[in-house]
């Protein structure tokens, strides 16, 4: 097996978000990207970017280090694209995982690249990997994990070792955040494969454990509400909280900088 070369180089973000860069890519540029690490034989991180991610960034620092270190920042929903309209930015569109599985997964039958799932509750993931393969047939997942092990020591090290046995080009952590962060964060440079994803409940909406909201709500923007009404009680701060918050940062952000622009 030809050694996996050193990681890819950062490419310079478009803009920023509270600090966090953005890349301006939609899904063809985010696959072309991944192509390119695939055929160089490097490795590397593309993550997504929600507001749920932006304000726990605020709140742990390595969180907010680590995405900054990362290859590629792809917008998640569009909460991040009324941010980044605040900010002063014409936002990229928004890759959602709901669709974006689906779409990553013709992508891979196409080119032949290997996939390998790590997350989920039992049984969540193979569910979400037999209905993936029932539309595309020679789709070649080489591994389905769940997400239920301990993430350091002796299990952990079982994990990354099945993984790199398994050798996928791309790896899709799905742990919930900031897990699944931390995960990548600590273990991608040992396991042996070449794009690293975190994504979420991307196993659940592919094993329709979770339904995708209705087109209205989507053309509405309402995609966050749709999903709270699934699990009110678990998301009530996620977005009830979490949003006006983010506004708010947002916004007190484009006023400290115009404050500090007039004082030069």
């Amino acid at each position: 097996m030809t050694p996996i070369a050193e990681p890819a180089t950062q490419r310079r973000p478009d803009m920023e978000l509270l600090g966090l860069p953005m890349h301006r890519v939609g899904v063809e540029q985010v696959l072309a990207f991944i192509e390119d690490i695939v055929e160089k034989n490097q490795k590397a991180i593309a993550l997504n970017l929600n507001i749920y991610c932006v304000n726990l960034a605020l709140k742990y620092r390595w969180l907010y280090e680590f995405i900054q270190s990362v290859h590629l920042v792809f917008c998640d929903g569009d909460g991040v694209r009324l941010g980044l309209r605040l900010s002063g930015y014409s936002p990229p569109p928004k890759i959602t995982y709901n669709e974006w599985l689906w779409q990553l997964s013709a992508f891979c039958e196409e080119k032949k690249y290997r996939l390998y799932f790590l997350g989920g509750q039992p049984g969540v993931a193979e569910q979400a990997a037999r209905n993936l393969k029932a539309r595309y047939p020679t789709l070649n997942i080489v591994g389905v994990q769940h997400g239920f092990f301990t993430k350091q020591g002796e299990e952990n090290q079982r994990v990354v070792d099945r993984i790199s046995a398994a050798s996928p080009d791309i790896l899709l952590v799905c742990f919930g955040m900031p897990i699944q962060e931390q995960w990548i964060a600590d273990n991608w440079k040992s396991v042996n494969a070449h794009v690293f994803l975190k994504g979420g409940a991307a196993f659940d909406y592919a094993s329709g454990r979770l339904r995708k909201a209705p087109a209205v709500m989507i053309r509405w923007h309402l995609e966050w509400l749709y999903r709270w009404l699934q699990e009110p009680r678990r998301l009530f701060g996620r977005y009830l909280i979490g949003n006006p918050y983010f506004v708010a940062r947002v916004l007190l952000a484009r006023v400290q900088k115009s404050l500090h622009s007039k004082a030069k």
